[in-house]
Parts: C-alpha cells; sequence; structure tokens
C-alpha cells in the first residue's frame, strides 16, 4: 500500500519519527502496518501517512484512524488530544498537564567536580527549568506491543489498608514528556480503548478537540493529586546513554511501631548513538535521613538485562523504595556491555525522596 508507515510491534524510535514528520506545514493522515514487517522503502518520502490499529487477528490489515496534526513546538495541549508516543509508539490521549521542574546535569554549569557526599548529591550544581509532562490514558489495544517497558503504567498507589507493602496500580496510566506527543485527530468518538476513556471524557464536536473533561476528572485529578503529582525529574547523560529519572512520593504507613515512607520512580534509558549496547548490572546508593546509607547491587533491572540499539532505543521502568525516615537520597549506576565485551559505567543523576504531601488524605483509585 502506498505512503503508508509501518510499526513494528509498536517500537518506534523518537528519531525516527522526527525524520518522518520533517517539514509539516499541516495536518497529513498517517498509517502503519498490523504485523511486525520492516519499514517499506517509500516510508520517509510519501507525504501520505496514514494510523492504524493493531487490533486485527492476523496482524496484517491496514485501517486508517485518524490524521497528524502538526507537534506544538510552543504552548501546551488540551486535555482529549489524541496522540502516538514518538518513543514506545502507543496511541493514547492526553487527561492534564503537570509542570515539572527538569534538572538536567547535560546542561549543568562546568564547575569543578566534588567529591561524593552521603546526601547523594553529585558533582554540578543544577538548576531547574520548568518543563511540561501530560497525565495520559494508553490504549489497551497497543500495551501488550510496547515492548520496550517492564509495564504499562507508570502510576502505582498504596493500598488503603493496614498492609505497608501492599501496592496497586491502574493499568494504561502513563505521564508522558510534551516532546513525546505527536498529535492527531480522528473522527472516532471513542478512539481510544481504556475503562476510563468514557468515565473521564465526553465527545463534543464543537470542542477542538472534540473530547472534553467530565467531572469526575476533575474530582478524580482533585482527590489525587498529592500522589499523582509530578514535581521533579532528573536527567544525564554518559557516553550516549541518556538516563532520567522521575520520583514520585507515595505516602506514610505504620509498621510495627515504626513509620515507613513510600515512593516510586521511573527510570527511561535512551541510546543516543547507533553502536548496539545491553544493560548488564545496577549499583544503587540510597541515603536516608536517619543516618543509613544503604548499596544495593544486582543483575539487570526488573529482571530484565534490555538491549538498546537503533531500532529499540529506549527501555523504560517503574520501582519503589521504602524508608524509615521522611526523606533521602538515591544516586548510582548502570553498567553497560558492548557488542565486543567491554563494559562501561552509566550515571544514575542523584535523586531526593522529599514526603511533604498532605498525609491527612489517603490516596484514592477508581472511588469518588
Amino acid at each position: 500500500m502506498a505512503g503508508c508507515v509501518a510499526r513494528r510491534a509498536l517500537a518506534v524510535g523518537s528519531r525516527w519519527w522526527s525524520r518522518s514528520l520533517t517539514g509539516a506545514r499541516g495536518p497529513r493522515p498517517l498509517c502503519s502496518a498490523g504485523g511486525a514487517g520492516a519499514f517499506p522503502p517509500a516510508a520517509t518520502t510519501t507525504t501520505r501517512r496514514h494510523l492504524s490499529s493493531r487490533n486485527r487477528p492476523e496482524g496484517k490489515v491496514l485501517e486508517t484512524v485518524g490524521v497528524f496534526e502538526v507537534p506544538k513546538q510552543n504552548g501546551k495541549y488540551e486535555t482529549g488530544q489524541l496522540f502516538l508516543h514518538s518513543v514506545f509508539g502507543y496511541r493514547g490521549v492526553v487527561l492534564f498537564p503537570w509542570q515539572a521542574r527538569l534538572y538536567d546535569r547535560d546542561v549543568a554549569s562546568t564547575a569543578p567536580e566534588k567529591a561524593e557526599n552521603p546526601a547523594g548529591h553529585g558533582s554540578k550544581e543544577v538548576k531547574g527549568k520548568t518543563h511540561t509532562y501530560y497525565q495520559v490514558l494508553i490504549d489497551a489495544r497497543d500495551c501488550p506491543h510496547i515492548s520496550q517497558r517492564s509495564q504499562t503504567e507508570a502510576v502505582t498507589f498504596l493500598a488503603n489498608h493496614d498492609d505497608s507493602r501492599a501496592l496497586y496500580a491502574i493499568p494504561g496510566l502513563d505521564y508522558v514528556s510534551h516532546e513525546d506527543i505527536l498529535p492527531y485527530t480522528s473522527t472516532d468518538q471513542v478512539p481510544i480503548q481504556h475503562e476510563l476513556f468514557e468515565r473521564f471524557l465526553l465527545y463534543d464536536q464543537t470542542k477542538s478537540p472534540p473530547f472534553v473533561a467530565r467531572e469526575t476528572l476533575r474530582a478524580w485529578q482533585e482527590k489525587n493529586h498529592p500522589w499523582l503529582e509530578l514535581s521533579d525529574v532528573h536527567r544525564e547523560t554518559t557516553e550516549n546513554i541518556r538516563v532520567t529519572v522521575i520520583p514520585f512520593y507515595m505516602g506514610m504507613r505504620e509498621a510495627q511501631n515504626s513509620h515507613v515512607y513510600w515512593w516510586r520512580y521511573c527510570i527511561r534509558l535512551e541510546n543516543l548513538d547507533s553502536d548496539v549496547v545491553q544493560l548488564r548490572e545496577r549499583h544503587w546508593r540510597i541515603f536516608s535521613l536517619s543516618g543509613t546509607l544503604e548499596t544495593v547491587r544486582g543483575r539487570g533491572v526488573v529482571g530484565r538485562e534490555p538491549v538498546l540499539s537503533k531500532e529499540q532505543p529506549a527501555f523504560q521502568y517503574s520501582s519503589h523504595v521504602s524508608l524509615q525516615a521522611s526523606s533521602g537520597h538515591m544516586w548510582g549506576t548502570f553498567r553497560f556491555e558492548r557488542p565486543d565485551g567491554s563494559h562501561f559505567d552509566v550515571r544514575i543523576p542523584p535523586f531526593s525522596l522529599e514526603s511533604n504531601k498532605d498525609e491527612k488524605t489517603p490516596p484514592s483509585g477508581l472511588h469518588w
């Protein structure tokens, strides 16, 4: 089919998409193959690009579902904006934005390096800048095909009972950076398959985008704001491997006459080069305000040793940490292996674990 762009198991690299969309002057249809075939030669030269769904059993049928819009260089996307994720390739919809502080050590001052200290601060003074992220829903049809993530949700909550270790997740809820949004439009009144889509959004053809927030979305956002809020993002690049960390405070629970504070942290690894590398080991240092310094070493991350290549340049996962103190710091390194067997360490930017949220209101999942 002429002019079609194939997505291979939704493994779409951000650099490939940016080349395909360079020079866009207006909306263009986008198409992608349902199967795991290679990109057709005409993919980067044709102007017609249809976006197709992948939920056909045979995985080979193209189905037009939308038309690309020009990505916004300035301003924010509105609630109800449909998009493709430029790195992970899934379809999604924007619920609402977050204004985060991005601490990018790649653009930090070039002050002389200092020795590592137990508070977890690195060698550079880093000033944060405002950066927009979005709370989004992921199309359930695409979740099984997102191979570069250990899970398809980046949000977990503490359960509302005495078991301090009990966690639960809302499937298909994610955080997406502004530059990862590839916006598109659709004439379908329910273009995203997710159990919360119609509970949170209402179709209104007079609006642009034509999906507006229901009162249930506003109520859910307000009630869960302390546990959903994205405030700080930390980023650092070592030997063309960029590590981005986003920590979230989850709350406090009492256990055996002591307080246990919980955080989750989301990490994305991105290979900015064309050389293939594989993550082999992790090395964490975890400092608690109580004065303890813990060292954690292990193979891979979350049971995997992801390969970062030109075709699949990114991997993302979430994990959790608990302290018997109200704050702390984490930092460390990932060890990667090259095809020739040599190794190199990639720095994990130091980040704070803070518990400055209102403890009076426990997190709430799907209840209003």
